[in-house]
């Protein structure tokens, strides 16, 4: 039997909120959260007791910790990386781990979990260091994510390729808001889009995604940036795509209107699905959201400009 990989991530008390909602993102069964804060209090409501063992009374209660588990068959460096990536935009100060697996162990064997993944109707993700696979007549996307995230497995980044099948046109203008590893920019640009601009404020992400444009033959027309979108991006698109975190959406959407042109699309992806309906009513301020689709416990929405 395969074991399951378990994330352990140390970050400071105060932001145990928001990063166990991040990690649930990554692993929707569920997290486990250490939190000794009101340790004291908490044993004297739930067990009416005062005698709490010294070990615990010596823990840090300036760290908190978000602990989730990868099952045997996904990759978990695709968890560390979407981890790694949100908690940066959200400005969490966090320490991953992977139990009983070396930093330098995972970095290689995730290979084993990413095979070659038909998205859609016409796109086929192929990882690049895979040779023999059938295309089925499909436009291949090569890749390698090295540590951004964005391979195409996750549900998310699924939805928001189909969207953007769906809604783009040959020859639009594409803009990727948190761009990861550039799959989504890189994937419209060989469907036919003229040109697409990733922009990111890890400059990790935003190295690969340059890599993978190059990989894919489209480095002449995908730009990538490291910084905020509305500080560093220009001009407007047809298509706008966002896969991130659903506070960053609600955060970004009225700034987001400023780079559409009049028919543009706006594709909202990343949100779990126990917050689609607060993120909808926050986006519709600004758009009309002109279809919906849930799928695995995430939410994608695609909408226009009121």
């Amino acid at each position: 039997m395969k074991n399951w990989t378990e994330i352990k991530i140390a970050v400071n008390a105060a932001d145990i909120d928001k990063a166990g909602d991040i990690a649930n993102m990554a692993a929707p069964g569920g997290v486990y959260i250490e939190d000794y804060r009101d340790m004291e209090q908490v044993v004297r409501d739930i067990a009416h007791i005062d005698l709490i063992d010294e070990e615990l009374l010596k823990k840090d209660r300036s760290k908190a910790f978000v602990h989730l588990y990868i099952e045997p068959d996904a990759s978990p460096a695709e968890a560390v990386a979407f981890l790694s990536e949100r908690y940066g935009s959200e400005c969490i100060a966090h320490e991953i781990e992977l139990l009983d697996c070396a930093e330098e162990d995972w970095r290689n064997n995730w290979k084993q979990y990413f095979h070659p993944l038909a998205v859609g109707k016409n796109l086929m993700i192929v990882p690049s260091w895979y040779e023999n696979y059938n295309a089925q007549g499909r436009v291949v996307l090569n890749i390698d994510p090295g540590l951004a995230f964005g391979t195409g497995g996750h549900e998310t980044t699924r939805l928001c390729l189909e969207m953007c099948e769906k809604y783009m046109k040959p020859g639009d203008d594409v803009l990727d808001v948190g761009c990861g590893s550039g799959i989504l920019g890189i994937a419209a640009l060989l469907c036919g889009a003229s040109k697409a601009v990733g922009v990111d404020i890890d400059e990790k992400a935003v190295d690969t995604a340059r890599e993978n444009a190059e990989l894919n033959g489209v480095g002449d027309r995908f730009t990538a940036i490291c910084g905020s979108f509305t500080d560093k991006v220009q001009g407007k698109y047809d298509i706008v795509l966002a896969n991130i975190v659903a506070d960053a959406i609600l955060f970004l959407s009225k700034g987001v209107a400023d780079f559409m042109k009049p028919d543009a699309v706006y594709i909202m992806s990343g949100i779990i699905d126990t917050r689609a309906d607060e993120v909808k009513q926050g986006v519709s301020k600004y758009f009309d959201i002109i279809e919906e689709h849930l799928d695995g416990g995430w939410a994608c929405f695609a909408a226009k400009l009121k």
